[in-house]
């Protein structure tokens, strides 16, 4: 391997670094923001919202987020003349928006299911403690339903994190130039395709271990009742 080249590599690669984070975060922000619609409606929302929302993840986490991305960029652009009447092409013309529209449905299908989860932990003893010292409707969800559906959801959360991070890989398909996109190009320049890949991976692997830290951190300063030691007898 040639390390001079590897350098040079890293140098470029980490050029793609703020476009990859850009887009994982977004598309983390406004699927999160959209999952926990879809997680009230499957729980409160009767069987027209449980209806909805069991079809929305059937769809997109049945099929794969490759196939999403391209009925987005490439399948969207048959109905241009539409688009242009309703307003919507200025923003699905751009490979990026295109990108994290897709990130975003799908990270929130699985998210969902997760906050659902989280939300269907909460017990009803700690619910009528909650109505019994006179809190209810959005006050109740507030602080007692929805701080401790998230202690719940965070750990499998993190993964879903971590997934949509290495997902925004698949944005280079679609002409996005972030991480694998340089990687792609470069390739196709020197044709070493091993000393970038190691490359590429070893730049993931580091963003993918602060953002564990992170996670960590998060879930520590969410539950620490959970790392208390033991009272030891004297």
């Amino acid at each position: 391997m040639d390390i001079q080249f590897m350098w040079e590599t890293f140098l470029i690669l980490l050029t793609g670094v703020p476009l990859t984070l850009e887009l994982a975060v977004t598309s983390i922000f406004a699927g999160g923001l959209f999952a926990l619609v879809l997680s009230l409606l499957a729980v409160v929302g009767g069987p027209i919202g449980h209806g909805f929302t069991r079809g929305y993840v059937f769809v997109f986490r049945g099929s794969p987020l490759l196939v999403q991305m391209f009925l987005i960029y490439y399948g969207l652009g048959q109905f241009r003349p539409f688009l242009q009447d309703i307003g919507f092409w200025p923003i699905l013309r751009e490979p990026y928006w295109c990108a994290v529209i897709a990130l975003t449905l799908n990270t929130a299908a699985y998210t969902s299911e997760i906050f659902r989860g989280g939300l269907q932990a909460v017990s009803v003893q700690q619910i009528e403690a909650a109505r019994a010292c006179g809190m209810s409707g959005p006050l109740l969800f507030r602080r007692i339903v929805l701080p401790i559906a998230i202690r719940h959801a965070l750990p499998a959360y993190g993964n879903e994190v971590i997934l949509m991070l290495k997902a925004t890989a698949l944005a280079s398909v679609i002409t996005i130039m972030e991480i694998t996109g340089l990687a792609g190009k470069l390739i196709a320049d020197s044709f070493r395709a091993f000393e970038v890949f190691i490359v590429a991976g070893a730049i993931y692997l580091a963003i993918t271990f602060l953002v564990t830290r992170l996670m960590m951190i998060v879930e520590f300063w969410l539950s620490p009742h959970l790392h208390m030691r033991p009272p030891t007898l004297a």
